[in-house]
């Protein structure tokens, strides 16, 4: 793993990057409280699938523009974006305000923000929401209508996805950086 600082709107951010020098690259975002480590399983599946991941250290002040920042500093243009929790909201946000520059989106346990009444606007990128059960399936279907692309749920019953659910977020992933 290599630790790379990236300065930000005056502020230097730790990220991680990691995997195989590949073309196809993830920017997981943890959520409020979380660290780059809550993803280790989940990374670790993913650089078996030749993907290549990026996870800031946490996005405590991190927002749309400090996203696009960050992937410019880096030297990414086009990647796939990841989130769990709020880092999933800011992954909505940023898909959904930032034409051209994602591939897709899988979020865990974040509805899109519109359904709780913000107004953030559809997306129009192949998405993914995976939630921990059934209670939020309600808002999980909802933002189903806030994604003008494929859109699909998948259940779990677990606390943390991607602490308890690694191998499902993992491959939720591969199969949204995969073209076929």
């Amino acid at each position: 793993m290599e630790l790379t600082e990236v300065s930000v709107g005056g502020v230097v951010r730790t990220v991680r990057v990691d995997g195989p020098e590949s073309a196809h690259v993830v920017v997981l975002l943890p959520g409020a409280g979380e660290d780059a480590t809550v993803f280790d399983a989940v990374c670790e599946r993913l650089h078996g699938s030749d993907l290549r991941t990026i996870v800031p250290d946490t996005i405590t002040g991190l927002d749309v523009a400090g996203l696009l920042a960050l992937l410019d500093g880096l030297g990414l243009s086009y990647v796939n974006l990841a989130g769990d929790r709020e880092g999933g909201a800011l992954a909505w946000e940023a898909a959904a305000r930032t034409f051209g520059r994602f591939k897709s989106l899988v979020v865990a346990d974040s509805p899109h923000p519109a359904v709780a009444g913000g107004d953030c606007p559809a997306v129009e990128i192949p998405s993914t929401l995976l939630i921990g059960g059934p209670d939020a399936r309600p808002e999980a279907d909802a933002s189903g209508r806030r994604c003008y692309s494929d859109f699909r749920v998948v259940e779990l019953a677990v606390g943390s996805v991607p602490r308890d659910a690694a191998a499902a977020f993992a491959t939720e992933i591969s199969l949204r950086t995969s073209m076929w």
